[in-house]
């Protein structure tokens, strides 16, 4: 019989997929035409983002003196996000294969398409590039060390933490020592199956 965890964990699976569905369902309405994973949308469509697009000289002054004191310190961390996505990479390459782990495909992870909006100026297409390939990375790197960790270490922390990763809720309880026993092997099968999702 199913305990209530693992219970909450199906029903919750269940409305992200419904979730997923209602926003490709949404998405489709747009007016836009989908070629080689690249989004083309019709010139009617493009002219009136374009006239909705906030001029580069207005933007950059009305930017705040916050915003223009942050930006190095929010761009120099591009230098080790790039190295997390190098490290990850190789650490995936070399170890996933020696434990029948599948490898995570980078693609369903880093997404680089926002600065091809026609309404996004420079600065903010440089953004979208930025904040895309962060995010990925960091999703890239999450769903590789969720992965380890079910593989290594499957057991809950004693308490309780925030944020945890899609696999946690499956893992065993902290401290009980005969479940660790009896389904370690179990729950390395499952990693080995892991499939990847949709890119």
């Amino acid at each position: 019989m199913p305990n209530v965890t693992t219970d909450l964990l199906r029903r919750i699976q269940k409305l992200e997929e419904e979730l997923e569905s209602e926003l490709a369902r949404r998405a489709a309405e747009l007016p836009r035409d989908l070629k080689r994973r690249r989004v083309r949308f019709e010139q009617d469509v493009l002219a009136a983002q374009r006239r909705l697009r906030t001029g580069l000289y207005r933007f950059l002054s009305t930017t705040g003196v916050i915003t223009y004191l942050t930006a190095p310190v929010i761009y120099a961390l591009i230098v080790p996000v790039g190295l997390l996505d190098l490290a990850v990479s190789a650490y995936q390459w070399i170890c996933f294969p020696a434990y029948g782990i599948p490898r995570v495909p980078r693609g369903a992870y880093v997404a680089l398409d926002r600065h091809s909006l026609a309404y996004l100026n420079l600065i903010e297409k440089l953004n979208c590039l930025y904040c895309g390939y962060a995010n990925g990375v960091l999703a890239f790197a999450r769903e590789i060390a969720s992965r380890t960790e079910q593989y290594w270490c499957p057991i809950k922390h004693a308490r309780r933490i925030a944020g945890a990763h899609r696999r946690y809720g499956e893992f065993l309880e902290y401290g009980d020592a005969q479940a660790y026993l009896a389904r370690l092997e179990e729950l390395r099968g499952e990693v080995r199956r892991a499939r990847p999702p949709d890119a």
